[in-house]
């Protein structure tokens, strides 16, 4: 059996875009994470779930993560469409969520064979996944390093962070001087460390009683849905459509495993983008659009059997 440096477990999606961008997109919380930690060079899988078998959506999903070198052999096939968020793009690039439906993904949980692989990972991330925390305490309790993403729109059973290692959590700009509250708080509820992300503001992570921030530089985003144009587009069109938005410019961050919002350096409304060189939480960064970005030097992350001091 192969012992993976992370397994991605929860959602996926097919992004359908329309509007100023027509395009269907490979994406979703887990998956986005699993194939940067493949591009990170690291051993990378997907546990969830997409449609039945030959279901052009669900061969899409699989074969995309496969092409980004991501192992999808924890991936089941169930009778339920493969999940698909429909967005419209406007002229700006800001986009507006039309509907979202899980389809396969909801309610599907983990089978006990592919919960001892996960047990097996070096790192186990978990991003939108509708079981009340089953995987996340059977996972704590045998003491693997888990990360969660609790901010996505799940029920509070699934949004729990007793036993995390990591939680990850997101606060408007607006909010940031909330964000050192927001992080004691998970970690006050039981996770062992936490990061916020807060858009244009930057980050700021609690990591064994220590606290950290990490800045957002300015870019020009590529658009508001992923970090590279995809290949495939709609049949409408043999040419992409899509807002007069250059390539961005992306240093490396600050450190290692920080999620960073950036924004549009042309002024505006933020126009949400992830780059980071560690897993990178967040839904509407698509996968298929994902490119490497420059390693920055790694930051020890806590151990599970370690409880950080809180700071008093």
């Amino acid at each position: 059996m192969t012992a993976f440096d992370l397994i991605a477990l929860g959602d996926n999606c097919i992004d359908r875009l329309t509007g100023a961008v027509t395009a269907d997109l490979v994406g979703g919380n887990a998956v986005n994470v699993a194939v940067q930690v493949a591009m990170l060079g690291l051993r990378s899988a997907y546990c969830g779930a997409v449609g039945p078998s030959g279901e052009a959506d669900g061969d899409r999903v699989l074969a995309t993560l496969a092409a980004k070198g991501v192992d999808v052999a924890l991936v089941e096939r169930r009778a339920l469409a493969t999940s698909v968020t429909c967005l419209s793009v406007a002229a700006d690039g800001n986009r507006t969520i039309l509907t979202e439906d899980f389809g396969a993904c909801a309610g599907w949980t983990p089978p006990s064979a592919s919960l001892r692989t996960l047990s097996a990972a070096r790192h186990v991330h978990i991003g939108w996944l509708q079981d009340s925390g089953r995987a996340r305490r059977v996972l704590a309790r045998d003491g693997i390093s888990l990360s969660q993403d609790v901010s996505v729109n799940a029920a509070p059973e699934d949004l729990e962070v007793e036993g995390l290692t990591i939680a990850f959590a997101s606060l408007s700009e607006a909010q940031a001087d909330r964000a050192e509250a927001r992080a004691a708080e998970l970690v006050a509820k039981g996770a062992k460390g936490a990061v916020i992300t807060l858009g244009a503001r930057g980050s700021l992570a609690l990591i064994g009683g220590q606290t950290f921030r990490a800045t957002a530089p300015a870019i020009t985003p590529v658009d508001t849905t992923g970090a590279l144009w995809t290949r495939r587009w709609s049949s409408r069109s043999t040419t992409p459509t899509r807002p007069r938005l250059s390539r961005p410019t992306i240093p490396p961050p600050s450190w290692r495993g920080c999620p960073i919002s950036l924004r549009g350096s042309s002024g505006g409304r933020p126009k949400k983008l992830c780059a980071t060189a560690g897993p990178m939480p967040g839904r509407r960064f698509t996968a298929e659009r994902c490119r490497p970005v420059s390693p920055a030097p790694a930051m020890p992350l806590p151990s599970p059997e370690t409880t950080p001091k809180t700071g008093s």
